[in-house]
């Protein structure tokens, strides 16, 4: 029989009127126990029953588990049948929470004891437990209400088995975009009609993306500054699903044909379902873009180059 080796601030010791969960066993005469366990292996084992797809045994040491430092106390165990195990190949490992109960009839609770630690049974493994669950010298004193109604008493256990993981996710940041830059040249700036432009769109960083330019503004720049988005393609594999979020880090420029003197923003946001397209209402004011920003040909000139953009995979998938 392994030792736990618990440190004791993993033990937590309490009192709880519901009884065990998952199985209870009760003596109609302690005494007899000890004296049969004796005989044989200090331990009584109870018959298999099933918790979260496996069977297990509850194991009672009436004297305590003397080769587990559990000399002078009781001592629970519980042990997983080693067909559940086999299952599957490799065989299964399971990981489960273990609460142990000793009724008190004068208290009408059951003493509760665990350790917090989650436990994995597997095929090297098979039992976990406690071996010093409540002295002997307490159990037995017939005043304490351990002991009741002519030698009986009731032990039991809770085996919380943890399901495997099936919901996770796996966030990355993308820092090395191959040709990071994207440039749209919007021509005939000065005699374009319509309120809102959109470019073609784009790859980078496993999404579409595209540019949205207002050439006189949009409702909120008052018809006197260009306004500049970078948005998320409106495709079905590009938008955000529900509660999914991407990041995008980079600069949005607006070109100098001069090349000297480039107008130049940071964006740095979070794109979700709610939120796909960032960037800024006043971008440049349009007597300076008049002035500056046009080449002979009455070209306007927009650049994006990112430079991280994340990705999230997920399980089960949205």
């Amino acid at each position: 029989m392994g030792s736990n080796s618990a440190a004791v601030s993993t033990i937590v010791q309490s009192w709880r009127e519901h009884p065990p969960s998952s199985y209870s066993l009760k003596i109609q005469n302690f005494s007899q126990l000890e004296k049969s366990t004796a005989s044989s292996d200090d331990k009584y084992q109870s018959r298999l029953f099933s918790s979260g797809g496996y069977n297990w045994r509850l194991i009672v040491y009436p004297k305590g588990n003397k080769k587990d430092n559990g000399s002078g106390f009781i001592s629970m165990y519980v042990e997983i049948d080693s067909k559940s195990l086999m299952i599957f190949t490799p065989p299964t490992e399971v990981f489960a929470e273990l609460r142990f109960f000793v009724y008190n009839k004068k208290e009408n609770k059951y003493f509760t004891i665990q350790d917090v630690e989650v436990k994995r049974f597997n095929a090297l493994k098979t039992v976990w437990g406690l071996q010093q669950v409540i002295s002997s010298e307490t159990f037995t004193n017939p005043e304490n209400g351990y002991v009741f109604e002519g030698d009986q008493c009731e032990f039991g256990v809770d085996v919380i088995v943890a399901p495997p993981l099936t919901n996770w996710e796996i966030l990355s940041f993308d820092e090395k975009l191959l040709n990071p830059k994207f440039s749209w040249n919007v021509k005939n700036f000065s005699t374009l009609k319509k309120h809102l432009y959109k470019s073609g769109s784009f790859s980078m960083g496993g999404r579409k993306w595209i540019i949205q330019l207002y050439p006189k503004g949009d409702s909120r720049a008052a018809g006197k500054w260009l306004s500049v988005f970078l948005c998320l393609a409106d495709t079905d594999g590009d938008k955000p699903k529900a509660d999914e979020k991407i990041f995008m880090q980079g600069h949005v420029r607006v070109l100098d044909p001069l090349g000297s003197n480039h107008v130049s923003r940071t964006l740095s946001a979070w794109y979700e379902e709610s939120s796909t397209s960032w960037g800024w209402a006043r971008t440049l004011p349009l007597t300076e873009l008049r002035k500056v920003y046009l080449d002979k040909e009455d070209t306007l000139s927009v650049e994006i180059e990112f430079k991280v953009v994340s990705s999230t995979k997920y399980s089960p998938v949205i």
